[in-house]
């Protein structure tokens, strides 16, 4: 029996998710799981996809939950056996105006947009079959030049660097903000850009391990910034269409593009993450 591929999009009810799993079933040849915390928004999500003559599978999947991540897991093991393509979308961003004190801000969007990504690939990176894809949604606030202070560029850029230590660089920057010292000690005024610059930096820790496993399973991990997307996350203040905020991950998740661990443009093309600026961002 030949097996199905499949294709996991997390936090995929709405927006760049949401385009993304559209673009996967017109052009994946396989399963496509959109993934959603809210069991309604997932299925509505879904329904309206199906009304377009596309043909995505719902589950439910909260990333800030041990719990959902394993049940979906478990599913994953028992249904399909194995995952070819893992786009990692799911994250939270506050608002500009937002009334929360920083020391919440930090702590909840690290949380969210760093642990709960590596929660979800510690749990389902296991279940990778051989030339299997990860896509990290990242953002032109997660290139490393966001980052104000040298001393932490250089240490978020150590090519020794391990998923440890940089879980240890994000809980600095949580507790740093809890006491006022985020700006002082180098970090900068956005927990968003620390967040993803920690989840653009996983991306090269995974693709390192991966390239060095001994079973050889040929996996590339590649992290994207979308664009400026008229989202909910946005304030619906992006100019790009979700279709097109979509295209970058969809480009890595689906092209001969042979590229492993490096960080993507919204133009699909490859920025050097390391470097001193970014280009003008969309």
């Amino acid at each position: 029996m030949e097996t199905v591929k499949v294709a996991v999009v997390t936090g995929a009810n709405k927006g760049i998710g949401y385009a993304i799993v559209k673009g996967l079933c017109e052009k994946f040849d396989g399963k496509v799981y959109l993934t959603a915390r809210d069991e309604n928004r997932g299925t509505n999500a879904v329904k309206s996809l199906k009304e377009l003559g596309l043909n995505p599978v719902f589950h439910q999947l909260d990333i800030n939950d041990q719990e959902s991540v394993n049940k979906f897991r478990d599913h994953i093991k028992a249904t399909d056996g194995g995952i070819d393509l893992l786009v990692n979308n799911a994250a939270v961003a506050y608002k500009n105006d937002a009334t929360e004190p920083f020391s919440e801000q930090a702590e909840v969007t690290v949380k969210v947009n760093y642990f709960s990504t590596l929660r979800v690939c510690e749990t389902l990176l296991p279940l990778l079959r051989s030339h299997a894809r990860v896509v990290n949604v990242s953002s032109s606030a997660g290139h490393l030049s966001r980052i104000p202070s040298q001393e932490l560029r250089s240490k978020f850029s150590n090519p020794a660097l391990t998923v440890s230590g940089l879980n240890e660089l994000m809980n600095q920057f949580v507790e740093d903000a809890k006491n006022g010292e985020n700006a002082q000690k180098g970090w900068g005024n956005s927990a968003y850009v620390v967040s993803k610059v920690g989840v653009s930096a996983l991306t090269v820790i995974q693709q390192r391990n991966f390239d060095s496993e001994p079973e050889k399973r040929d996996i590339s991990v590649n992290s994207v910034h979308p664009g400026y997307v008229n989202t909910d996350m946005t304030s619906h203040k992006g100019p790009l269409t979700i279709e097109e905020g979509a295209r970058a991950p969809l480009y890595l998740a689906l092209e001969p593009h042979g590229l492993r661990g490096q960080y993507i443009w919204f133009n699909s093309t490859v920025v050097d993450w390391y470097a001193p600026s970014t280009p003008t961002a969309v």
